[in-house]
Protein backbone atom coordinates (compact mmCIF):
# COMPACT_ATOMS: atom_id res chain seq x y z
CA UNK A 1 0.00 0.00 0.00
CA UNK A 2 2.78 2.45 0.94
CA UNK A 3 4.51 1.92 -2.41
CA UNK A 4 1.32 2.69 -4.32
CA UNK A 5 0.76 5.90 -2.34
CA UNK A 6 4.35 7.03 -2.86
CA UNK A 7 4.23 6.21 -6.58
CA UNK A 8 1.13 8.41 -6.87
CA UNK A 9 2.99 11.16 -5.04
CA UNK A 10 6.03 10.79 -7.29
CA UNK A 11 3.96 11.02 -10.45
CA UNK A 12 2.66 14.43 -9.31
CA UNK A 13 6.07 15.61 -8.08
CA UNK A 14 7.69 14.60 -11.36
CA UNK A 15 5.33 16.89 -13.27
CA UNK A 16 6.06 19.84 -10.96
CA UNK A 17 9.88 19.97 -10.92
CA UNK A 18 12.72 19.52 -13.40
CA UNK A 19 13.93 16.01 -14.14
CA UNK A 20 17.39 16.44 -12.56
CA UNK A 21 15.90 17.64 -9.26
CA UNK A 22 13.46 14.73 -9.30
CA UNK A 23 16.27 12.19 -9.87
CA UNK A 24 18.53 13.78 -7.24
CA UNK A 25 16.08 14.40 -4.39
CA UNK A 26 13.05 12.15 -4.82
CA UNK A 27 14.12 9.03 -6.71
CA UNK A 28 16.33 7.77 -3.81
CA UNK A 29 13.45 8.00 -1.30
CA UNK A 30 11.64 4.78 -0.44
CA UNK A 31 8.22 4.31 1.15
CA UNK A 32 8.51 1.76 3.96
CA UNK A 33 5.18 2.01 5.80
CA UNK A 34 1.67 3.44 5.68
CA UNK A 35 -0.28 3.44 8.93
CA UNK A 36 -2.87 5.75 10.51
CA UNK A 37 -2.82 8.10 7.54
CA UNK A 38 0.96 8.44 7.96
CA UNK A 39 3.33 7.59 5.13
CA UNK A 40 6.84 6.73 6.37
CA UNK A 41 9.61 7.59 3.93
CA UNK A 42 13.20 6.40 4.18
CA UNK A 43 15.78 8.99 3.14
CA UNK A 44 19.51 8.26 2.66
CA UNK A 45 20.69 10.71 5.32
CA UNK A 46 19.86 13.80 7.34
CA UNK A 47 20.96 16.10 4.50
CA UNK A 48 18.16 14.76 2.30
CA UNK A 49 15.58 15.38 5.02
CA UNK A 50 16.78 18.96 5.68
CA UNK A 51 17.03 19.84 1.98
CA UNK A 52 13.56 18.49 1.14
CA UNK A 53 11.96 20.17 4.15
CA UNK A 54 13.59 23.49 3.27
CA UNK A 55 13.04 23.49 -0.50
CA UNK A 56 10.08 21.21 -1.22
CA UNK A 57 7.87 21.41 1.87
CA UNK A 58 5.09 23.34 0.11
CA UNK A 59 5.10 20.91 -2.82
CA UNK A 60 4.96 17.91 -0.47
CA UNK A 61 2.07 19.50 1.44
CA UNK A 62 0.13 19.85 -1.79
CA UNK A 63 0.94 16.33 -2.99
CA UNK A 64 0.20 14.56 0.30
CA UNK A 65 -3.17 16.29 0.63
CA UNK A 66 -4.06 15.20 -2.92
CA UNK A 67 -2.99 11.57 -2.37
CA UNK A 68 -3.75 10.95 1.32
CA UNK A 69 -6.31 13.63 2.13
CA UNK A 70 -6.26 16.52 4.62
CA UNK A 71 -5.30 14.27 7.54
CA UNK A 72 -2.32 12.77 5.78
CA UNK A 73 1.13 13.03 7.34
CA UNK A 74 4.71 12.18 6.45
CA UNK A 75 7.23 10.58 8.76
CA UNK A 76 10.89 10.43 7.73
CA UNK A 77 13.32 7.72 8.70
CA UNK A 78 17.05 8.04 8.12
CA UNK A 79 19.79 5.42 8.22
CA UNK A 80 20.24 5.57 12.01
CA UNK A 81 16.49 4.94 12.43
CA UNK A 82 16.04 8.42 13.84
CA UNK A 83 12.44 9.51 13.38
CA UNK A 84 11.81 13.02 12.06
CA UNK A 85 8.18 14.08 11.94
CA UNK A 86 6.65 16.66 9.65
CA UNK A 87 2.94 17.40 9.42
CA UNK A 88 1.78 17.50 5.83
CA UNK A 89 -1.00 20.00 6.56
CA UNK A 90 -0.30 23.58 5.58
CA UNK A 91 1.64 25.62 8.13
CA UNK A 92 -0.86 27.29 10.41
CA UNK A 93 -0.87 31.06 10.80
CA UNK A 94 -0.17 32.48 14.25
CA UNK A 95 -3.56 32.94 15.93
CA UNK A 96 -4.12 36.26 17.69
CA UNK A 97 -5.23 35.84 21.28
CA UNK A 98 -7.40 38.91 21.79
CA UNK A 99 -7.62 38.31 25.55
CA UNK A 100 -3.86 38.27 25.91
CA UNK A 101 -2.26 39.87 22.84
CA UNK A 102 1.18 39.84 24.52
CA UNK A 103 1.24 36.08 25.05
CA UNK A 104 4.62 34.70 24.05
CA UNK A 105 4.87 33.14 20.60
CA UNK A 106 7.39 32.90 17.83
CA UNK A 107 7.54 31.36 14.37
CA UNK A 108 11.31 31.06 14.11
CA UNK A 109 13.37 28.22 12.70
CA UNK A 110 15.17 26.78 15.72
CA UNK A 111 18.13 25.51 13.68
CA UNK A 112 19.32 29.11 13.19
CA UNK A 113 21.48 30.28 16.09
CA UNK A 114 24.65 32.24 16.77
CA UNK A 115 26.70 29.07 17.14
CA UNK A 116 25.95 27.94 13.59
CA UNK A 117 26.38 31.46 12.21
CA UNK A 118 30.08 31.37 11.34
CA UNK A 119 31.65 34.80 11.64
CA UNK A 120 34.55 36.42 9.83
CA UNK A 121 35.59 39.85 8.65
CA UNK A 122 32.56 39.87 6.36
CA UNK A 123 29.93 39.73 9.10
CA UNK A 124 31.55 40.16 12.55
CA UNK A 125 30.07 43.63 13.17
CA UNK A 126 26.55 42.46 12.32
CA UNK A 127 26.88 39.40 14.56
CA UNK A 128 28.22 41.47 17.45
CA UNK A 129 25.31 43.90 17.11
CA UNK A 130 22.87 40.99 17.04
CA UNK A 131 24.32 39.53 20.23
CA UNK A 132 24.12 42.93 21.94
CA UNK A 133 20.46 43.29 20.94
CA UNK A 134 19.61 39.79 22.17
CA UNK A 135 20.82 40.77 25.66
CA UNK A 136 18.66 43.88 25.86
CA UNK A 137 15.96 43.96 23.15
CA UNK A 138 14.42 47.39 22.65
CA UNK A 139 16.70 48.98 25.23
CA UNK A 140 19.86 49.45 23.18
CA UNK A 141 21.32 51.98 20.71
CA UNK A 142 20.77 49.57 17.77
CA UNK A 143 17.03 50.00 17.35
CA UNK A 144 16.12 49.51 14.61
CA UNK A 145 18.87 47.20 13.39
CA UNK A 146 19.11 47.25 9.60
CA UNK A 147 21.08 44.39 8.02
CA UNK A 148 21.74 44.44 4.29
CA UNK A 149 23.69 42.37 1.79
CA UNK A 150 23.40 40.29 -1.36
CA UNK A 151 21.61 37.00 -1.86
CA UNK A 152 22.78 34.03 0.20
CA UNK A 153 25.07 35.90 2.60
CA UNK A 154 23.26 34.85 5.78
CA UNK A 155 20.80 37.67 6.44
CA UNK A 156 17.91 35.36 7.31
CA UNK A 157 20.19 33.14 9.41
CA UNK A 158 21.34 36.12 11.47
CA UNK A 159 17.83 37.59 11.80
CA UNK A 160 16.46 34.32 13.13
CA UNK A 161 19.50 33.75 15.37
CA UNK A 162 18.80 37.07 17.07
CA UNK A 163 15.11 36.22 17.36
CA UNK A 164 15.79 32.77 18.79
CA UNK A 165 18.20 34.17 21.38
CA UNK A 166 15.68 36.82 22.48
CA UNK A 167 12.92 34.21 22.61
CA UNK A 168 15.13 31.98 24.78
CA UNK A 169 16.29 34.71 27.17
CA UNK A 170 13.07 36.70 27.62
CA UNK A 171 9.35 36.09 27.91
CA UNK A 172 8.69 38.28 24.88
CA UNK A 173 6.64 37.90 21.70
CA UNK A 174 9.05 37.52 18.78
CA UNK A 175 7.71 37.42 15.24
CA UNK A 176 9.60 36.87 11.97
CA UNK A 177 7.96 37.63 8.63
CA UNK A 178 8.97 38.53 5.09
CA UNK A 179 7.79 41.81 3.59
CA UNK A 180 5.83 39.92 0.93
CA UNK A 181 3.94 37.91 3.55
CA UNK A 182 3.28 41.09 5.53
CA UNK A 183 1.85 42.74 2.41
CA UNK A 184 -0.31 39.68 1.71
CA UNK A 185 -1.68 39.69 5.27
CA UNK A 186 -2.42 43.41 4.96
CA UNK A 187 -4.44 42.86 1.75
CA UNK A 188 -6.36 40.00 3.39
CA UNK A 189 -7.12 42.22 6.40
CA UNK A 190 -8.48 44.91 4.10
CA UNK A 191 -10.68 42.43 2.22
CA UNK A 192 -12.04 40.92 5.43
CA UNK A 193 -12.49 44.32 7.13
CA UNK A 194 -10.02 43.32 9.86
CA UNK A 195 -7.46 46.11 9.53
CA UNK A 196 -7.86 47.06 13.19
CA UNK A 197 -7.03 43.49 14.28
CA UNK A 198 -4.07 43.47 11.88
CA UNK A 199 -2.51 46.68 13.22
CA UNK A 200 -3.29 45.70 16.83
CA UNK A 201 -1.53 42.37 16.34
CA UNK A 202 1.67 43.93 14.97
CA UNK A 203 1.64 46.86 17.40
CA UNK A 204 1.72 44.43 20.34
CA UNK A 205 4.73 42.44 19.12
CA UNK A 206 7.78 43.02 21.30
CA UNK A 207 10.40 42.02 18.73
CA UNK A 208 9.41 42.39 15.08
CA UNK A 209 11.74 40.95 12.44
CA UNK A 210 10.99 41.91 8.83
CA UNK A 211 13.01 40.25 6.03
CA UNK A 212 13.47 41.49 2.44
CA UNK A 213 11.96 44.95 2.92
CA UNK A 214 13.06 45.83 -0.64
CA UNK A 215 9.86 44.08 -1.76
CA UNK A 216 7.80 46.88 -0.23
CA UNK A 217 8.75 48.69 -3.43
CA UNK A 218 5.73 50.33 -5.07
CA UNK A 219 3.29 49.11 -2.37
CA UNK A 220 2.28 52.56 -1.13
CA UNK A 221 -0.58 51.49 1.16
CA UNK A 222 1.48 48.67 2.68
CA UNK A 223 4.34 51.09 3.33
CA UNK A 224 1.95 53.49 4.98
CA UNK A 225 0.53 50.95 7.44
CA UNK A 226 4.02 49.58 8.16
CA UNK A 227 5.25 53.13 8.80
CA UNK A 228 2.60 53.62 11.49
CA UNK A 229 3.28 50.19 13.04
CA UNK A 230 7.01 50.98 13.01
CA UNK A 231 6.41 54.30 14.82
CA UNK A 232 4.18 52.66 17.42
CA UNK A 233 6.71 49.94 18.17
CA UNK A 234 9.59 52.40 18.26
CA UNK A 235 7.66 54.73 20.59
CA UNK A 236 7.05 51.81 22.96
CA UNK A 237 10.75 50.79 22.84
CA UNK A 238 10.07 47.48 21.13
CA UNK A 239 12.86 45.90 19.11
CA UNK A 240 12.71 46.17 15.31
CA UNK A 241 15.09 44.23 13.06
CA UNK A 242 15.04 44.69 9.30
CA UNK A 243 16.88 43.12 6.37
CA UNK A 244 17.23 44.09 2.72
CA UNK A 245 19.44 43.38 -0.27
CA UNK A 246 20.70 46.98 -0.43
CA UNK A 247 21.57 49.76 1.99
CA UNK A 248 18.70 52.14 2.91
CA UNK A 249 19.94 54.88 0.57
CA UNK A 250 19.96 52.46 -2.37
CA UNK A 251 16.45 51.09 -1.86
CA UNK A 252 14.12 52.11 -4.66
CA UNK A 253 10.37 52.66 -4.59
CA UNK A 254 10.17 53.32 -0.84
CA UNK A 255 8.92 56.56 0.68
CA UNK A 256 11.61 58.86 2.05
CA UNK A 257 10.03 58.89 5.52
CA UNK A 258 10.14 55.09 5.71
CA UNK A 259 13.77 55.01 4.57
CA UNK A 260 14.62 57.64 7.20
CA UNK A 261 13.18 55.32 9.86
CA UNK A 262 15.35 52.48 8.58
CA UNK A 263 18.41 54.70 8.95
CA UNK A 264 17.56 55.88 12.46
CA UNK A 265 19.32 53.01 14.24
CA UNK A 266 22.31 50.88 13.24
CA UNK A 267 22.88 49.84 9.62
CA UNK A 268 25.37 47.02 8.99
CA UNK A 269 26.42 45.18 5.85
CA UNK A 270 26.98 41.47 5.31
CA UNK A 271 29.75 41.12 2.73
CA UNK A 272 30.85 38.15 0.65
CA UNK A 273 32.80 35.74 2.87
CA UNK A 274 36.57 35.58 2.43
CA UNK A 275 38.45 32.31 1.91
CA UNK A 276 39.02 31.64 5.63
CA UNK A 277 35.37 32.22 6.49
CA UNK A 278 34.23 29.99 3.61
CA UNK A 279 36.58 27.27 4.86
CA UNK A 280 35.24 27.62 8.42
CA UNK A 281 31.64 27.42 7.16
CA UNK A 282 32.33 24.22 5.24
CA UNK A 283 34.26 22.58 8.09
CA UNK A 284 31.50 23.47 10.55
CA UNK A 285 28.83 21.97 8.28
CA UNK A 286 30.91 18.85 7.70
CA UNK A 287 31.50 18.37 11.44
CA UNK A 288 27.85 19.07 12.23
CA UNK A 289 26.69 16.36 9.83
CA UNK A 290 29.45 13.88 10.70
CA UNK A 291 30.81 13.74 7.15
CA UNK A 292 34.22 12.62 5.96
CA UNK A 293 35.66 14.74 3.14
CA UNK A 294 39.35 15.09 2.36
CA UNK A 295 40.94 18.36 3.45
CA UNK A 296 42.18 19.28 -0.04
CA UNK A 297 38.65 18.85 -1.47
CA UNK A 298 37.18 21.12 1.21
CA UNK A 299 39.89 23.71 0.45
CA UNK A 300 39.15 23.37 -3.25
CA UNK A 301 35.43 24.05 -2.72
CA UNK A 302 36.16 27.00 -0.44
CA UNK A 303 38.51 28.50 -3.00
CA UNK A 304 36.24 27.99 -6.00
CA UNK A 305 32.85 28.98 -4.58
CA UNK A 306 33.39 32.61 -3.61
CA UNK A 307 29.90 33.87 -4.48
CA UNK A 308 27.81 33.34 -1.33
CA UNK A 309 27.16 31.00 1.57
CA UNK A 310 24.03 29.49 0.04
CA UNK A 311 25.89 28.28 -3.03
CA UNK A 312 28.76 27.07 -0.84
CA UNK A 313 26.46 24.86 1.23
CA UNK A 314 24.52 23.91 -1.91
CA UNK A 315 27.68 22.49 -3.46
CA UNK A 316 28.38 20.47 -0.31
CA UNK A 317 24.84 19.07 -0.21
CA UNK A 318 24.89 18.22 -3.92
CA UNK A 319 28.24 16.48 -3.51
CA UNK A 320 26.77 14.34 -0.76
CA UNK A 321 23.68 13.60 -2.84
CA UNK A 322 25.71 12.56 -5.90
CA UNK A 323 28.01 10.45 -3.75
CA UNK A 324 25.04 8.73 -2.07
CA UNK A 325 23.21 8.04 -5.33
CA UNK A 326 26.22 6.83 -7.32
CA UNK A 327 27.85 5.14 -4.30
CA UNK A 328 31.14 6.82 -5.21
CA UNK A 329 33.52 8.64 -2.93
CA UNK A 330 33.78 12.43 -3.11
CA UNK A 331 36.89 13.40 -5.08
CA UNK A 332 38.20 16.47 -6.89
CA UNK A 333 36.64 15.47 -10.23
CA UNK A 334 33.19 15.13 -8.65
CA UNK A 335 33.62 18.44 -6.80
CA UNK A 336 34.66 20.16 -10.01
CA UNK A 337 31.67 18.72 -11.90
CA UNK A 338 29.16 19.79 -9.23
CA UNK A 339 30.62 23.29 -8.90
CA UNK A 340 30.44 23.83 -12.66
CA UNK A 341 26.73 22.97 -12.59
CA UNK A 342 25.86 25.16 -9.60
CA UNK A 343 28.18 28.15 -9.81
CA UNK A 344 28.45 30.28 -12.92
CA UNK A 345 31.78 31.17 -14.49
CA UNK A 346 33.91 28.95 -12.27
CA UNK A 347 36.72 28.79 -14.79
CA UNK A 348 39.30 31.25 -13.55
CA UNK A 349 41.87 33.06 -15.61
CA UNK A 350 45.30 32.14 -14.33
CA UNK A 351 47.21 35.34 -13.66
CA UNK A 352 49.91 36.35 -11.20
CA UNK A 353 47.43 37.41 -8.51
CA UNK A 354 45.65 34.05 -8.75
CA UNK A 355 48.97 32.20 -8.40
CA UNK A 356 50.00 34.36 -5.45
CA UNK A 357 46.70 33.53 -3.77
CA UNK A 358 47.14 29.77 -4.26
CA UNK A 359 50.77 29.76 -3.10
CA UNK A 360 50.16 32.00 -0.08
CA UNK A 361 47.35 29.71 1.14
CA UNK A 362 49.51 26.61 0.63
CA UNK A 363 52.42 28.01 2.65
CA UNK A 364 50.10 29.77 5.12
CA UNK A 365 51.61 33.22 4.64
CA UNK A 366 50.07 36.45 3.38
CA UNK A 367 50.54 37.89 -0.11
CA UNK A 368 51.86 41.05 1.57
CA UNK A 369 54.64 39.03 3.23
CA UNK A 370 55.46 37.49 -0.14
CA UNK A 371 55.87 40.95 -1.66
CA UNK A 372 57.80 42.35 1.30
CA UNK A 373 61.58 42.37 1.79
CA UNK A 374 61.45 39.68 4.49
CA UNK A 375 64.27 37.14 4.26
CA UNK A 376 62.82 34.38 6.44
CA UNK A 377 63.38 31.06 4.71
CA UNK A 378 59.70 30.05 4.48
CA UNK A 379 58.75 33.41 2.96
CA UNK A 380 61.64 33.35 0.48
CA UNK A 381 60.69 29.84 -0.68
CA UNK A 382 57.02 30.80 -1.08
CA UNK A 383 58.01 33.90 -3.07
CA UNK A 384 60.32 31.88 -5.34
CA UNK A 385 57.65 29.22 -5.91
CA UNK A 386 55.08 31.89 -6.85
CA UNK A 387 57.56 33.45 -9.29
CA UNK A 388 58.31 30.01 -10.73
CA UNK A 389 54.63 29.31 -11.46
CA UNK A 390 54.05 32.87 -12.71
CA UNK A 391 56.68 32.25 -15.38
CA UNK A 392 55.28 28.80 -16.14
CA UNK A 393 51.56 29.66 -16.33
CA UNK A 394 51.43 33.25 -17.59
CA UNK A 395 52.77 35.22 -20.54
CA UNK A 396 54.13 38.00 -18.33
CA UNK A 397 57.70 39.12 -18.90
CA UNK A 398 60.33 38.55 -16.21
CA UNK A 399 60.27 42.29 -15.51
CA UNK A 400 56.47 42.25 -15.09
CA UNK A 401 56.63 39.23 -12.76
CA UNK A 402 59.25 40.96 -10.62
CA UNK A 403 57.07 44.08 -10.46
CA UNK A 404 54.18 42.05 -8.98
CA UNK A 405 56.48 40.83 -6.19
CA UNK A 406 57.36 44.13 -4.58
CA UNK A 407 59.09 45.72 -7.55
CA UNK A 408 61.90 43.20 -7.84
CA UNK A 409 63.98 43.08 -11.03
CA UNK A 410 64.12 40.36 -13.70
CA UNK A 411 67.37 38.85 -12.33
CA UNK A 412 65.58 38.01 -9.05
CA UNK A 413 62.94 36.12 -11.01
CA UNK A 414 65.58 34.19 -12.94
CA UNK A 415 67.30 33.26 -9.67
CA UNK A 416 63.94 32.18 -8.15
CA UNK A 417 63.12 29.88 -11.08
CA UNK A 418 66.56 28.29 -10.96
CA UNK A 419 66.35 27.78 -7.18
CA UNK A 420 62.99 26.05 -7.47
CA UNK A 421 64.28 23.77 -10.24
CA UNK A 422 67.30 22.86 -8.11
CA UNK A 423 65.11 22.01 -5.10
CA UNK A 424 62.79 19.92 -7.30
CA UNK A 425 65.81 17.85 -8.39
CA UNK A 426 67.22 17.36 -4.88
CA UNK A 427 64.32 17.41 -2.42
CA UNK A 428 61.55 14.81 -2.78
CA UNK A 429 59.25 16.48 -0.21
CA UNK A 430 59.58 19.83 -1.98
CA UNK A 431 58.91 18.08 -5.29
CA UNK A 432 55.60 16.76 -3.92
CA UNK A 433 54.70 20.27 -2.76
CA UNK A 434 55.32 21.68 -6.22
CA UNK A 435 53.19 18.93 -7.74
CA UNK A 436 50.33 19.70 -5.36
CA UNK A 437 50.49 23.47 -5.96
CA UNK A 438 50.55 22.82 -9.71
CA UNK A 439 47.39 20.71 -9.34
CA UNK A 440 45.63 23.45 -7.35
CA UNK A 441 46.51 26.10 -9.90
CA UNK A 442 45.46 24.09 -12.94
CA UNK A 443 42.43 22.24 -11.53
CA UNK A 444 39.96 24.81 -12.93
CA UNK A 445 41.19 24.82 -16.47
Amino acid sequence: MQNKHWENCLSIIKSKINFQSYITWFKPIKAIQFKNKTLTLQVPNKFFYEWIEEHYLELLNEVIIKVLGNEGKIEYEISKNEKLNSESNKIKEVVINKKNPKSKFDNLNKKFNFKTFISGKCNSVAKAAGKRISKSPGNNPFNPLMIYGGVGLGKTHLLQSIGNKISKNFNLSVYYITSEKFASQFIDALKENKLKDFTSFYSNIECLIIDDVQFFKGKVKTQEVFFHIFNQLNLNRKQIIIAADKSPVELEGLTSRLVSRFKSGLTVELEKPDYKTRLDILNNKIEEEGLLIEKDIVEFIAFQVDTNIRELEGVLISLLAHSTITKKSIDIDLAKSVINKIVKNTKIEIDIKYIQDIVSKYFNISIEEMKDKARRKEIVIARQVAMYFSKDFTNNSLKSIGFHFGGRDHSTVIHAVQSVNDMIDTDSIFRKSIKEINRRISVNN
